[in-house]
């Protein structure tokens, strides 16, 4: 915990250091690597921890809109998640999943700072049942709000991820699992100038 705090700090403050970068804009786009994990929360099974790590591509599809502290552009992304693991008291299972279903409003720059919200759906299949005793397919209702931390040639993203996981019925019991996770990213936004 303290080494994943450590690296969280370090990227932080190597960001803070940079030049600021290309913000969301209209017919930009988003690439980013990033990892996360978390425990379960009440609501569904409990003594369950997650970890998972992917790629994420994203469009910002339209210009600023709304008023004042609303303002903000729409993008939609997809993730890949090569590496899923979820925790349990009985085993450990590892997956695979795909968000096809990512819908963010990047919030108007302030300095640096590019705060976001964000909706997400997926799938995840894995090698164990997820929660024991159920299935190995499920999908993932996610929502997060975050920040990106911009610098000259990448930025930082930190955020507070809630997540879902339930196999929504194709198997009995569905008592499904809840978690809050802290997510960090690097990535990068690419206007439609440096193309």
């Amino acid at each position: 915990m303290r080494s994943s705090l450590f690296l969280c700090a370090a990227l932080l403050i190597t960001s803070s250091l940079c030049r600021a970068q290309a913000a969301p804009e209209q017919g930009g786009h988003e690439v980013q690597i990033w990892a996360g994990g978390g425990h379960s929360v009440s609501g569904g099974r409990g003594n369950t921890g997650v970890f998972n790590a992917g790629l994420r591509y994203g469009w910002i599809l339209t210009g600023p809109h709304l008023p004042g502290f609303l303002r903000g552009r729409f993008e939609y992304a997809v993730d890949a998640v090569p590496v899923f693991l979820v925790f349990q008291p009985a085993n450990t299972a590892y997956g695979v999943g795909f968000d096809p279903l990512v819908l963010k409003w990047n919030f108007v720059r302030h300095g640096r700072l590019s705060p976001y919200l964000e909706l997400c759906g997926g799938t995840l299949f894995t090698d164990h049942n997820v929660p024991t005793g159920t299935n190995t397919v499920n999908f993932t209702d996610q929502a997060a709000l975050g920040v990106h931390i911009l610098g000259a040639r990448h930025n930082v993203s930190l955020e507070l991820r809630y997540m879902h996981i339930s196999n929504a019925g194709l198997a009995t019991p569905n008592p499904g699992i809840n978690t809050v996770q802290v997510r960090l990213g690097v990535g990068r936004f690419f206007s439609r100038h440096q193309r």
